[in-house]
């Protein structure tokens, strides 16, 4: 069946505006460009020869194929997308293709997430990706919240439909469709699914993994029998994605609930995980939320309590997304990159071999292999680069351009000494270089495993750093307005209306990111809005 879908104003597809989002759609490719021939470490260099590696590190600082980070944070973010061949450009405006890299990395966070959903007691299912247009309308808050954004199919075989379709935004409706069917009794309960599925939202601003028109992510969704299994679900699955972020990822979230303003279309109450980027911008990298009985009153999904009577469930949703793979790469890359936690770095070591003529060749290679065959067996996620049409200095920028968290060097000498050499990807330079370690499995084993961990621990203690030091304590609305004109995020005292978190925004550009889990100690404090007593601190900050 061929589906036609009517769409907004296809105006704006074709306005100036279209260059400064998407930069990289109007220039031309770029490539990583061969090192010069002067400094090129070229197959006839040694491994163990440092005049050599530290010439090659030099011409790979001129060769750069990014804007540098500091200089535009926005060009970087897509170059480093681009040449770590993680996405490009899907035909359709504000569409992507996620790249096998990319995508490989978005499979580690399923693989994880899977586990602990699996853990945590909910089964993975599907639902179709059409939704009834009125099942949109029947929540009021969810339809107001999402009509914007929503993506309609109004022809369908070459006819009208009956009934216009919407292509999921998110699938609260349908799922309480499917459970009003599902559930009659108290025997029923909780149910407990989870689905991975596409998402569309016609965005008008859009930014790769951050902010697409269609993305792919994980929606769970529960019923319950009672409010209080309802929050504790909603708070287990906020903890699963702050465990997730600080040990798989290495971002030091902040976690919290969402002020009544930037709560979900739809739920009591949102709980999130709030990330710091590397331009100190905000990104909610997960929410979970507790939809009440909103959602089952307006579908009349209800069950027969033990008592007898009928009641409607109490529920939740919550998600993580493709922008997790935005957030990676913002908080963690540099002017050279991509920069992965070794936890979800798809390729975690890279061996480079390096020989002089065909001879050592033969030499170099096996024992390459034979590392690589060592850590494979370690569990280690490795990568063996022996291509010949590139020289081993293109390698090291190209694997360094895609954040793999170790390289091992390997040449000739190296093989007659039996060692190898090794380099850290977040310490550039000699500083992330050892030379010498031996090629004995146990004893490369073990140096390895404890590298990759330094690796991550690193990270995470610089993003930790970096963030802390980038959050301002404020008591007034002049100190908040100073700290987001600086750039910073701003935590302070606050129990104002909507109307005044409304102002901040249309006068700062800044959001409540959160009221943070994590309160300080000291009882009531004034509201730095209306010197009205506070009983908890909001974290402010502009976004993605």
């Amino acid at each position: 069946m061929v589906v036609t879908l009517r769409l907004p104003s296809l105006t704006s597809l074709f306005s100036p505006s279209i260059s400064v989002r998407y930069p990289a759609l109007l220039r031309p490719h770029r490539q990583l460009r061969p090192l010069p021939s002067s400094a090129r470490f070229s197959a006839q260099s040694t491994a163990s020869e440092t005049g050599n590696r530290a010439d090659s590190q030099k011409s790979r600082v001129q060769d750069r194929a990014v804007t540098p980070r500091s200089k535009n944070f926005n060009a970087w973010y897509l170059d480093v997308i681009e040449s770590a061949e993680l996405a490009d450009y899907g035909p359709v405006r504000g569409t992507m293709v996620i790249r096998p890299y990319g995508y490989a990395i978005w499979e580690a966070i399923q693989d994880y997430l899977n586990a602990k959903f699996k853990e945590t007691g909910h089964s993975n299912m599907y639902f179709p990706q059409f939704i009834p247009y009125s099942f949109i309308e029947k929540e009021a808050s969810h339809v107001e919240g999402f009509s914007p954004e929503l993506a309609v199919v109004t022809i369908g075989g070459g006819k009208e439909l009956e009934e216009k379709l919407v292509v999921r935004p998110t699938s609260e409706t349908i799922v309480n469709h499917m459970f009003t069917q599902w559930i009659h009794s108290y025997r029923d309960l909780p149910l407990m699914i989870n689905q991975w599925a596409n998402v569309t939202r016609w965005e008008m601003r859009t930014k790769p993994f951050v902010r697409t028109l269609e993305f792919l992510w994980q929606e769970g969704h529960t019923a319950h029998a009672t409010p209080e299994e309802a929050e504790k679900e909603a708070i287990q699955m906020i903890e699963v994605y702050i465990k997730f972020a600080y040990e798989q990822t290495a971002i030091p979230v902040i976690a919290g609930r969402k002020s009544k303003v930037e709560t979900f279309a739809g739920a009591d109450r949102t709980y999130t995980i709030e990330a710091m980027m590397g331009d100190r911008k905000a990104l909610q990298a997960g929410t979970s939320h507790n939809l009440g009985q909103n959602f089952s009153r307006a579908f009349s999904t209800q069950f027969t309590d033990e008592n007898g009577q009928r009641e409607h469930v109490w529920q939740t949703s919550w998600a993580i997304s493709t922008r997790f793979v935005g957030g990676i790469i913002m908080t963690h890359g540099d002017d050279t990159g991509l920069m992965l936690p070794p936890r979800i770095a798809p390729v975690q070591v890279v061996i480079v071999p390096i020989w002089k003529s065909d001879t050592d060749r033969q030499g170099v290679i096996s024992a390459a292999s034979s590392v690589k065959e060592v850590l494979q067996i370690a569990g280690i996620r490795v990568k063996l680069d022996d291509t010949e049409q590139k020289t081993p200095g293109w390698k090291f920028n190209f694997w360094e351009m895609k954040g793999v968290p170790l390289r091992i060097e390997i040449g000739p000498r190296d093989v007659s000494s039996r060692s190898v050499v090794i380099s850290r990807r977040d310490v550039p330079g000699k500083q992330g270089k050892v030379f010498g370690i031996s090629m004995e499995p146990e004893i490369l084993m073990a140096y390895v495993k404890d590298k990759l961990d330094e690796v991550q621990s690193s990270l995470l203690e610089r993003a930790t750093s970096f963030r802390d030091s980038n959050i301002v304590d404020v008591t007034s609305y002049d100190e908040l307005k100073v700290a987001i004109s600086e750039g910073k995020w701003a935590r302070g005292p606050w129990s104002a209306s909507d109307a005044d978190e409304l102002k901040v925004k249309e006068e700062t550009g800044a959001t409540i990111r959160c009221f943070p889990f994590d309160q300080p100690q000291g009882g009531v404090q004034t509201c730095l809005m209306t010197g009205s007593p506070a009983e908890e601190v909001a974290i402010f900050a502009k976004s993605y």
